[in-house]
């Protein structure tokens, strides 16, 4: 899959940091656009329709957890945060509000570059399959359309949530793994990252609100993985 001429929004307010990072996204063919603070990043945003957003969360005028609950409102554009902050809370509190991923400050150019790619990667539209729905119980997905129903009504899934549900609808009522599911959904070097999957399997529940043990309901297997129930 070739990622190229994919338009980033930087949000960062430190101009050092800032000319950084847009100088290697250039020269890796990316078109960049920055905003300096929380209220510019969402004209920002609107004006150009980023594909991807690489958001600090220490910004004047508006923290980026604010601005990412804003454009959760509106859109499931991918958004990395970038942060000198490293311990799990805050990482678990931006994934929460829809955070795609989180990196610390410094960071190394070559793992920003390669976060990007994986989240652009992870995030785009795959070809449909073969068979374009997945019933299971009052659980509807449609893989031509990329839509989710639960009861008829429609159920708005970051791409990330979105995918992390297919591949457990499509192994309904068999256990995947932490490492499975990690490596499948983000990648093989986040096999150790076990909150981002807690964090987004709880999301999915929280929005899908299909009833525990019910067909659909995603079942935690303690110290194994997850599963969901089958009819």
């Amino acid at each position: 899959m070739i990622i190229l001429n994919k338009k980033v929004l930087i949000v960062e307010d430190e101009q050092k940091i800032l000319r950084f990072m847009r100088a290697n996204l250039e020269a890796s063919n990316y078109t960049v656009y920055t905003a300096g603070d929380g209220e510019d990043a969402l004209r920002k945003y609107e004006q150009f329709l980023p594909d991807i957003i690489l958001l600090d969360i220490m910004l004047p005028k508006m923290e980026g957890y604010q601005v990412l609950r804003e454009i959760r409102e509106f859109s499931n554009v991918p958004v990395i945060l970038v942060s000198a902050k490293e311990n799990v809370v805050d990482k678990v509190k931006g994934l929460e509000l829809g955070a795609d991923d989180y990196i610390v400050k410094p960071f190394d150019i070559t793992e920003m570059l390669a976060r990007v790619k994986a989240v652009l990667k992870r995030t785009m539209t795959d070809k449909p399959d073969k068979n374009p729905d997945i019933v299971i119980g009052s659980l509807l997905i449609s893989l031509v359309t990329h839509t989710v129903k639960v009861n008829s009504k429609e159920i708005k899934l970051t791409p990330t949530e979105y995918k992390l549900l297919v591949l457990l609808a499509k192994d309904s009522g068999c256990v995947l793994t932490h490492t499975d599911l990690l490596t499948k959904i983000w990648g093989a070097q986040y096999q150790e990252e076990t909150h981002y999957l807690r964090v987004c399997i709880a999301r999915i529940r929280q929005k899908i609100n299909i009833p525990e043990a019910q067909p659909g309901y995603i079942q935690t297997v303690q110290m194994v993985g997850y599963m969901m129930v089958k009819e």
